[in-house]
């Protein structure tokens, strides 16, 4: 494996290595920022770009590496885009784990992320510390889907007469972003975020600029696979677990953090109320405390909860 030219693996700042996959040799760049017990995050999508997901909070207490998804910004990109699947970068995941010399790693997985970070946890059971499973679900089959769609259309119902811009919003949300260009697959994802937040007309001070930051890559959406669907095996994840939600997340709301955190042997369970998709965004304080007390619980960070 090559090494990063930076002095430390976990030296603040931006590192590139290069990992096998296969046959082949891909760049992951990866960003480490703050101090403390190393926790390893890992973004949604497929295909959203990290920085969404700096966790300024957490950074305060924890030496936080984010992952930059291969596929995505400046990471590398694999020489077949049917592979872009969740074992791919449970894969990748722990290549860059490796590098980093953690014998036991405290994993964050939002979303998307946190199927990756199931399919870690069930891959390398010896390597977990702790897991945190933020706003993700066990299955993303067609069931999944359809709920998404239906809570798409709750939300447009609810806010279409003061924003008519929502009525094109079920229609962006189911769109194959695998047949767009970046810039699509971006455009589309701005113009759907209200969605996933609390009350974004109302703090859109404060969401618009994350609004427009956002940055979708459209070729990790051309993985091709069996629909990702670990309920059967969840009870093999002893280690301590968080499973935090939104309360009106839409998408990986309450129903799938419950099936989540009754199938694991050592979950707890938080829904935050007024919060949608994204709480480090919407609510960091409550998020950094929810998160940080569930680590000094398990003895990952030093303290009382």
């Amino acid at each position: 494996m090559k090494h990063s030219s930076q002095p430390s693996a976990l030296s603040p700042g931006t590192h590139s290595i290069t990992v096998p996959h296969g046959l082949a040799r891909v760049e992951q760049r990866y960003h480490v920022a703050g101090s403390g017990p190393v926790c390893v995050a890992h973004s949604g999508g497929p295909g959203i770009g990290w920085e969404y997901l700096r966790m300024a909070g957490l950074e305060d207490h924890l030496t936080m590496v984010y992952v930059e998804p291969v596929g995505t910004g400046r990471s590398g990109r694999l020489p077949d885009p049917r592979e872009y699947t969740v074992a791919t970068y449970a894969g990748l995941l722990h290549h860059l784990v490796e590098h980093l010399e953690l014998p036991h790693v405290t994993l964050l997985g939002h979303s998307h992320g946190g199927f990756v970070a199931q399919r870690y946890a069930l891959d390398h059971p010896g390597r977990l510390a702790a897991l945190v499973l933020y706003d993700t679900s066990p299955v993303a089959d067609g069931e999944f889907w359809s709920a998404a769609v239906a809570g798409m259309e709750r939300f447009v119902a609810r806010h279409a007469a003061g924003h008519p811009e929502v009525t094109d919003y079920v229609a962006a949300l189911t769109t194959r972003l695998d047949l767009m260009t970046d810039t699509g697959a971006t455009a589309v994802l701005r113009q759907i975020m209200p969605a996933y937040v609390f009350d974004y007309w109302g703090r859109e001070a404060e969401f618009g600029p994350a609004r427009r930051s956002l940055r979708m890559y459209a070729e990790p959406n051309r993985g091709q696979g069996a629909p990702f669907d670990v309920r059967a095996d969840l009870p093999a994840i002893t280690a301590p677990a968080l499973v935090l939600a939104g309360q009106q997340d839409f998408i990986c709301g309450p129903r799938w953090a419950r099936l989540l955190a009754e199938s694991l042997p050592a979950a707890d369970l938080t829904l935050l109320d007024g919060t949608g998709h994204l709480a480090h965004v919407e609510r960091p304080a409550r998020f950094t405390t929810e998160v940080l007390s569930f680590l000094r619980a398990h003895g990952v960070l030093e303290g009382g909860a």
